[in-house]
């Protein structure tokens, strides 16, 4: 019975490929969109093949380029900003974005991710009608940020639901792309398990570039080591594993069901 009450909350961050760019090398505007497109085509590919709804935080810039595809994910889906750009950011863009979506889709934009979970002006984002933030990750990640103080599961903070990504009880240890892909599945299985016997729900993200083969990026091995084909399969098993654990939500629609907001916004 508990099985069938937990919800996971799978999310996807569709931007620019532009990763490798942090540590020095260029690459072409054809390139970036590229690469995440053909991943993103293969997740689409496991989300059909095991029944996932989820929320996918898409740059407008993306969009752009991909319209058609956007309107389609966002029939089965839901469509949050993931900023407009994700290599740069100013304030404007948090309004720029949702409304860029929003015509893109037809249907209303209420989520927030920051390109990097970088900290960011979460006054403004109520301002430019946004519902929820998905920009925490509360847990330390050297070199990017410290956020152990921070609640584990949804919270308000001033009048704007976050919801985190999950990490376990006590020792904080975070599900998300950069641990499931260094760590044997086995282990990520087994502290989702602690996330949903505690919380009743699982929010986990990743990236759809992943699913391509990164060996001939200049990247660090934790980010490239497994990738394309392997990556593929072990998210398979993930997937198979989290649909036996529980149903699959967007965010908006857990957040609905739990009766946290109203969304009768424009």
């Amino acid at each position: 019975m508990q099985r069938k009450q937990n919800k996971i909350l799978i999310s996807v961050d569709v931007e620019e490929f532009d990763i490798p760019e942090e540590y020095g090398q260029s690459l072409t505007l054809h390139e970036k969109m590229g690469v995440s497109y053909r991943g993103l085509m293969k997740t689409l590919a496991l989300f059909e093949a095991h029944r996932v709804k989820a929320t996918f935080f898409i740059t407008a810039y993306w969009a752009q380029h991909y319209p058609n595809l956007v309107q389609q994910i966002a029939r089965h889906h839901e469509i949050a900003s993931h900023a407009f750009y994700h290599h740069s950011f100013n304030e404007e863009d948090l309004h720029n974005s949702r409304q860029e979506l929003q015509l893109i889709t037809g249907k209303p934009v209420y989520g927030f991710r920051m390109p990097r979970l970088k900290p960011f002006n979460t006054r403004a984002l109520k301002k430019a009608g946004y519902t929820y933030d998905a920009s925490i990750n509360p847990t330390w990640l050297p070199g990017r940020y410290n956020n152990r103080h921070l609640p584990r599961t949804v919270y308000r903070n001033e009048d704007m639901l976050v919801v985190p990504s999950s990490v376990t009880p006590l020792t904080r240890y975070p599900i998300f792309w950069l641990s499931m892909k260094n760590m044997p599945l086995w282990v990520t299985k087994h502290a989702a398990k602690n996330v949903l016997q505690k919380d009743g729900y699982l929010s986990f993200y990743f990236h759809p570039w992943e699913m391509e083969d990164l060996s001939a990026y200049d990247l660090p091995s934790v980010v490239k080591r497994v990738s394309g084909t392997q990556m593929q399969k072990k998210m398979d098993q993930f997937l198979k594993f989290l649909g036996e654990e529980g149903n699959f939500s967007s965010h908006i629609d857990y957040l609905q069901q739990k009766a946290l907001l109203y969304t009768d916004r424009n």
